[in-house]
């Protein structure tokens, strides 16, 4: 079963991406141009990506000590991945770019991540190459962004460490000045880093030429104590190898060591890897780059904006990483939902019950044929292609972002900052939940490696964690997003869903009144959990709170994606319908319950001794 329908259909029939063409930005795009795209896309997942994705999984990367090697596929992926230019493809003409509108980016990434996320599509480099181009110096730019939009260079985020996970305020790494003249180097102020960085993916291979390391650091006060918490941290550019201002190596290695693998339940074809910067491997300019704490040594790193803002340049990438993985776990998703789809479709068991009984004589019907089996379908199409819609809704948003009126923008801003946390848990979570479906719905071949859902839920697993776990993505929405400017981005996203009632109040009436009171208790509940309360009082519970807010998002779209349809009588339409029907009668009631605990401030898991477990 082919994606591109669903994908055409969202595009243009839904969210109408042909109208980006007026925008100055995208005036030499059109519908051939976009589709252009998304056929070149298709093809190269579809010849480089899905033939390998077993391969990867069971070939896990090696190291010997020195390097790591990788199987030759992922090196072919890597290859016509970064050729087909999608690395740069909403960049400036100017830089490489195709000014490609994100929508339609995201759109066309869709299809790597359905047929190998393990073997991935360069989401950290463009990420990475990205926060450089808002954050970074004009030489920084020059240097490691355009390396890493042309493939030359890939690029990874160094976050936590073995010690600090989620908990950034407590990251060690070390940051000191690089000489007397540390501030005069061309590529930025330079220091010498030493730490460990845990968890790194991407962070060792030989598929590019270079890996440019985006690493939170703190540098040291006056008496050469680290500063507590978030506002000490600084970023810096930490390349594997150096490099010179023309761009090109100066043949020495940085010293950024690989310390060892971690071996994870999926993704397993992409390195995942702990990293110690610092610490001696590989020695670097030997003494001149004294550091002011006599150290002499260290990974030589460049500053990347000021001091101290480094936890704000990171959400640069941190938020476009967020989306990137909700993405992956909707095409995870979406694969698991086609799989089992198909093999419903072809399974012969059980007869159908009639006013007698079963009657053994008759011959068997294809699973698809049982009710049940056609819930657990219906479940996975629901949460799939409603995750997927959502998901490209807010990459609407981010060009709207990037290109609409100064009011329209400032809109935009505010939805991206309230849907960012929906978009990266709710796939993590229900897409998930569509891959133990679909293991279900293969009964015990599913537990096998002969079909491929296994793997798609080991790999889809990770994204429950990937860029931060549920919790911190739930405090991160009911502690500030639906907080932020008195409230305005939950204000704003519940005018568009009440637009979205409004206009499906002749076909989709009952669908409507129950969005208008999801809508209703989620206002609520969010009023109650701060009414007097303590930041822990009220967030005891934002877990339940994220996944009722999460479960009114998708009923929200699902009743635009449905009200959209009109008479069309085609049987995707008739799916699509059923899919929205299927979310308001079966998921969204689940909401009451989730808002109950948060609305009344229930103590019982808060309150509960370690010694009572």
């Amino acid at each position: 079963m082919s994606l591109r329908p669903t994908v055409d259909f969202l595009l243009h029939d839904w969210l109408k991406v042909e109208s980006l063409q007026s925008r100055e930005r995208f005036a030499d795009h059109s519908r051939e141009t976009f589709d252009a795209v998304l056929d070149t896309c298709e093809r190269i997942a579809r010849e480089k990506y899905a033939p390998f994705n077993r391969l990867v999984d069971t070939q896990e990367p090696h190291f010997d000590g020195e390097k790591v090697t990788l199987p030759q596929a992922t090196h072919e992926a890597y290859k016509a991945y970064a050729e087909s230019g999608m690395l740069s493809a909403a960049q400036d003409y100017e830089v490489g770019g195709m000014q490609l509108p994100y929508t339609v980016e995201a759109a066309a990434n869709a299809f790597f991540a359905m047929a190998s996320v393990s073997i991935g599509s360069g989401m950290l480099t463009s990420g990475n190459a990205n926060l450089l181009m808002v954050h970074g110096t004009e030489l920084q730019k020059q240097v490691f962004a355009l390396n890493e939009f042309s493939g030359r260079f890939s690029g990874t985020m160094c976050l936590s460490e073995p010690q600090a996970g989620s908990s950034l305020s407590d990251v060690m790494t070390r940051a000191t000045p690089d000489g007397a003249d540390f501030e005069a180097d061309a590529l930025g102020a330079r220091y010498r880093l030493k730490g460990n960085k845990m968890w790194i993916s991407s962070g060792e291979h030989e598929l590019s030429e270079n890996i440019i390391h985006l690493v939170l650091a703190k540098i040291p006060d006056s008496s050469g104590q680290l500063v507590p918490g978030v506002k000490g941290i600084s970023l810096f550019i930490v390349p594997k190898k150096l490099v010179g201002v023309d761009g090109q190596l100066t043949g020495e290695r940085n010293d950024v060591a690989l310390a060892g693998l971690n071996h994870k339940c999926g993704w397993r074809g992409t390195t995942n890897t702990l990293l110690n910067f610092g610490e001696g491997k590989y020695p670097v300019r030997g003494e001149a780059g004294a550091g002011l704490d006599g150290a002499g040594s260290g990974a030589v790193g460049y500053l990347v904006g000021k001091p101290g803002e480094g936890l704000r340049c990171m959400f640069h990438m941190m938020n476009e990483a967020r989306i990137g993985v909700g993405m992956a776990a909707t095409m995870l998703g979406m694969a698991g939902y086609y799989a089992s789809l198909d093999y419903a479709k072809n399974r012969p068991q059980g007869r159908p019950s009639g006013a007698g009984g079963k009657d053994a004589s008759r011959p068997q019907v294809r699973i698809i044929e049982h009710a049940d089996i056609k819930r657990m379908l219906l479940a996975q199409k629901a949460y799939s292609e409603g995750a997927l819609a959502l998901a490209l809704y807010s990459a609407r948003l981010v060009d709207e972002q990037h290109t609409g009126t100064a009011e329209d923008a400032d809109v935009a801003r505010l939805l991206l900052e309230v849907l960012t946390p929906i978009v990266k848990s709710f796939p993590s979570e229900w897409c998930l939940e569509a891959n133990s479906l679909a293991i279900q719905i293969h009964g015990g071949y599913g537990y096998t490696r002969d079909f491929p859902v296994e793997q798609y839920w080991r790999d889809n697993r990770l994204n429950m964690i990937h860029e931060g776990t549920h919790g911190i993505q739930a405090m991160d929405l009911l502690g500030r997003k639906v907080l932020m400017e008195n409230g305005r981005g939950l204000q704003l996203l519940a005018e568009r869903m009440l637009v979205t009632a409004a206009k499906a109040e002749s076909g989709w009436a009952p669908e409507a009144a129950a969005l208008r009171d999801a809508l209703k208790q989620i206002g609520q509940a969010t009023q109650q959990a701060w009414a007097g309360a303590e930041p822990a009082q009220a967030l005891a519970n934002a877990v339940p709170y994220l996944q009722a807010f999460g479960h009114t998002v998708i009923a929200w779209i699902w009743l635009d994606v449905a009200s959209s349809l009109g008479d069309d009588p085609s049987p995707a339409a008739q799916g699509r319908r059923a899919a929205c029907r299927y979310f308001f009668r079966y998921e969204l009631p689940k909401i009451g319950a989730w808002l109950n605990v948060v609305s009344s401030r229930d103590p019982t898991c808060a309150e509960l001794p370690e010694e009572a477990f």
